[in-house]
């Protein structure tokens, strides 16, 4: 990663040196106690951030500053120590969906409430909190088709060290999780839940098929078994089968040793096929996962790790009601049901590695090299 000469999206000021100075140059103490600037009437805190410049691509991810305003209305300050990577936050960064303009990239964070503005009732400094994918979905049907509004893609992420926002951006953490752990949630633990639970309606005794072992992946097996499921879990490698049967999956199907793992699903549910598909593979897995699923079965379209564009058999989904739903994410109600359920079963996510801030290029190639097992964070 490259570390920019100038300030924050290219512009240092005289005054601005002093700032960049303490932030990468002056050791620890002295650092932490020239982070408040004086701007006139307003206090400006100065914080090491990373940028994707333009276009993207790992190349021109850069280590820099952000400055950070006190708390209006209903905003709060928060200190980020976490961020947790998925496949979107990839695309940004390594220029597949690159942004137009720097930015912070990140859609997870998690971390401590600092200060709080007028009218914030709902948390108090000391807080544990993590971000929403969907700031402005606090509830309700859904009414965004883009990306504009995300953290990391349409604004400014959580690959820095403070942020303030409206306070809604937030909710509370889960009872004594680390802040990596809380990163975790945002995006895939909220997508394995609203996949399952709202827009599945699971219930105990029922089937679902889960492929691989990413993030939406791992957090669908344990809340399904959680919830009194039985889980089959797909995956290339015989090695993270055994992880996911450690993880409490019932059946294990290597889909590269068996090309037909559809119907072979459906054989281990006695013929009638599994009522839940968590389809995070796009194309090349979209037509077994429609054989795998029951009669008026549930498949959730999540991913598309094979690609954007699938041949749809309309004779096979109409023929067998299959129902597909599509979704992105999730609104701030159900990230707040999903924590108190966390709170209520003890439920721990599954991290792989943890990286540096500073390593934000190495472990999103790691990510690439899809090796991980659940998910994979950056400490900050």
């Amino acid at each position: 990663m490259n570390r920019r000469k100038g300030g924050v999206e290219g512009r240092i000021v005289a005054c601005d040196l002093i700032k960049y100075a303490a932030l990468f140059l002056i050791p620890g103490a002295v650092y932490n106690s020239m982070r408040a600037f004086d701007m006139g009437n307003t206090v400006t805190t100065i914080n090491k951030a990373v940028y994707v410049q333009p276009g993207g691509g790992f190349d021109r991810v850069t280590l820099d500053s952000s400055e950070t305003s006190p708390p209006q209305a209903h905003e709060m300050t928060v200190r980020i120590y976490a961020n947790s990577l998925n496949y979107h936050d990839y695309a940004v960064v390594s220029g597949m969906w690159g942004p137009k303009v720097p930015r912070i990239p990140m859609s997870d964070g998690a971390g401590e409430v600092i200060a709080v503005g007028t009218g914030v009732t709902e948390f108090a400094p000391g807080d544990h909190v993590v971000s929403t994918f969907f700031p402005t979905w606090l509830e309700g049907e859904p009414e965004i088709s883009d990306f504009h509004t995300v953290p990391g893609d349409g604004v400014d992420g959580f690959a820095r060290e403070q942020v303030t926002m409206p306070a809604t951006a937030f909710t509370r953490a889960p009872k004594d999780y680390s802040h990596a752990e809380a990163a975790t949630l945002t995006c895939a633990g909220l997508t394995a839940w609203r996949a399952l639970m709202v827009d599945g309606d699971l219930k105990p005794g029922e089937t679902v098929l889960v492929q691989g072992t990413g993030g939406v992946s791992v957090f669908a097996l344990q809340f399904a078994k959680a919830a009194g499921a039985t889980v089959i879990a797909t995956s290339s490698s015989n090695e993270k089968l055994d992880r996911l049967k450690a993880l409490g999956a019932d059946y294990l199907i290597n889909y590269r040793e068996d090309e037909d793992w559809g119907n072979s699903a459906r054989h281990l549910t006695g013929g009638r096929g599994v009522d839940h598909v968590i389809e995070v593979g796009g194309p090349a897995s979209l037509a077994q996962s429609l054989v795998a699923a029951r009669v008026g079965g549930h498949i959730a379209i999540i991913g598309i790790l094979s690609g954007t564009t699938a041949t749809l058999p309309l004779h096979t989904v109409l023929t067998r009601q299959l129902r597909l739903k599509g979704l992105v994410v999730g609104h701030r109600r159900w990230q707040m049901d999903m924590i108190r359920a966390i709170d209520a079963i003890g439920l721990r996510p599954v991290i792989d590695r943890h990286f540096s801030l500073e390593q934000i290029v190495e472990a999103f190639r790691y990510q690439e090299s899809r090796h991980h097992v659940g998910k994979i964070c950056l400490d900050i």
